[in-house]
């Protein structure tokens, strides 16, 4: 193993253990408005991307397929912080909207989030975290892995799932 294969072994491994830690770091903030990690994800993302956002668009940008995300909406319906509507401009389609219950507990989490990041980043310069975005871009825009196999076996028609390819939104 070459020194470059080390340092991305170490970074791609980092990278999980990171991830683990910052659910179980964020998780303490989601729970004290009763919304689980998986429900957070959609709700704080359908905020971020605006009013009446379609679902297929939310599940390109959460990264979960359209089923996975039908439950996790049915549970933030069931708890009065989003609606699904119909589409205006395609009926066969649905929006998500927050709902202003959805909005306040949104506004909440993430004022609880800023400060959380803030504490943990405290002492990472901008030019480290504009680095560490930049090769976490290359994590979230690569091929999923169903599509690298297929391309390794020689299938050069092979298209990559949908919503591996948004995630770097």
């Amino acid at each position: 193993m070459t020194h470059l294969d080390f340092l991305r072994r170490s970074v791609s491994s980092t990278l999980v253990l990171a991830a683990r830690r910052w659910r179980r770091t964020s998780h303490g903030v989601l729970a004290s408005y009763g919304v689980s990690e998986a429900c957070a994800v959609p709700l704080l993302t359908a905020n971020r991307l605006g009013e009446a956002v379609r679902q297929v668009t939310l599940a390109e940008h959460v990264g979960i397929e359209g089923p996975s995300l039908v439950r996790l909406l049915d549970q933030l319906c069931a708890a009065g912080l989003v609606r699904r509507d119909e589409d205006p401009e395609d009926k066969r389609a649905k929006t998500i909207t927050l709902t202003d219950e959805g909005r306040a507990v949104t506004a909440r989490m993430e004022e609880r989030l800023v400060a959380l990041r803030a504490r943990l980043l405290k002492g990472v310069s901008r030019e480290d975290l504009e680095t560490t975005l930049r090769v976490l871009n290359v994590f979230s825009a690569s091929p999923d892995a169903k599509l690298l196999a297929a391309l390794e076996a020689g299938d050069q028609t092979a298209k990559p799932a949908r919503s591996a390819a948004k995630r770097g939104a």
